[in-house]
């Protein structure tokens, strides 16, 4: 059997109704235009020593670490369904699998829950977005989920095709803004791994807590307004909403500029490049 490639993995999801349980008979859900998938599994090793020897006396499994990111460009046909659960908070089973005829490798990761994403777009490009998960426990097999049906989103979202909007802190009285060249945003639940001691499972976590949310982003203009600089003197505060393809959106309200800059170079046009960060965010 020859090495797996690329264009022979796949990768589903389908929500789960108990965490950390597959549902049975599940609809899953792809992420066809997936770049980069990267499953990554950490027994939390903890290693022992005594006296006596130079050598580790004995290695035993300690946590398990289950964690998938995933970089991917938004599908134009439902461009926020795998998207929506950094917001929703629901827990995932996802399924990485890589396929030939002569055989298959199935990595079930159960108990995903999305800790960090960054959605981007750029001129001459299509809004991208690298999520980040951490899960309860994989499971490897050699055959797909049994009962499952397959089914993919497809289509991309072009940068023609976003927008960005700016308002008051609420939300109200948003406006198109029609400068910018590049955008993006981060989400940032900070989930705490819990574990505690039990008679069954002890090395797999118990719950998956999410603490203090992050919201912040980057907005890149062509500099022909004093706008942002008199944000920041003024001490503004406004809201920002960014066009996901369709009628999706995400919306960060009661926003500051966190800095300023106009980096001017001979022989180039000057941009303007504003990080913000938000204190409530609104996916739709």
């Amino acid at each position: 059997m020859s090495v797996y490639g690329s264009h022979e993995a796949k990768i589903y999801y389908v929500q789960e109704s108990t965490y950390g349980e597959t549902p049975t008979n599940p609809n899953m859900l792809g992420i066809a235009t997936a770049e980069n998938v990267e499953p990554a599994l950490d027994p939390g090793l903890i290693k022992v020593r005594g006296i006596g020897s130079r050598d580790l006396k004995t290695i035993r499994k300690g946590l398990r670490h289950v964690d998938l990111k995933v970089a991917y460009a938004l599908p134009s046909d439902a461009p926020i369904n795998f998207l929506q659960y950094i917001q929703t908070l629901s827990s995932l089973s996802i399924e990485v699998f890589y396929e030939k005829t002569s055989g298959i490798i199935d990595l079930l990761h159960k108990g995903c829950r999305m800790d960090k994403v960054t959605v981007e777009c750029s001129i001459e490009d299509i809004i991208k977005a690298t999520a980040e998960l951490i899960g309860q426990d994989l499971a490897v097999s050699n055959s797909k989920i049994t009962g499952a049906t397959y089914a993919d989103y497809s289509g991309a979202v072009p940068y023609h095709e976003s927008y960005m909007q700016r308002g008051a802190g609420d939300g109200s009285g948003l406006t198109a803004v029609e400068r910018i060249t590049d955008w993006k945003f981060n989400i940032e639940n900070n989930f705490k791994r819990v574990p505690v001691i039990r008679s069954t499972s002890g090395y797999l976590l118990k719950y998956l807590q999410e603490r203090h949310r992050v919201l912040t982003g980057e907005v890149t203009f062509e500099f022909e307004s004093k706008q942002e600089y008199d944000d920041v003197v003024n001490d503004s505060e406004f809201s920002l909403k960014f066009g996901l393809g369709g009628t999706n959106s995400a919306l960060f309200k009661y926003c500051k500029w966190e800095k300023v800059g106009t980096p001017t170079k001979i022989e180039d046009l000057v941009s303007l490049k504003a990080p913000f960060v938000a204190r409530d965010v609104v996916i739709s």
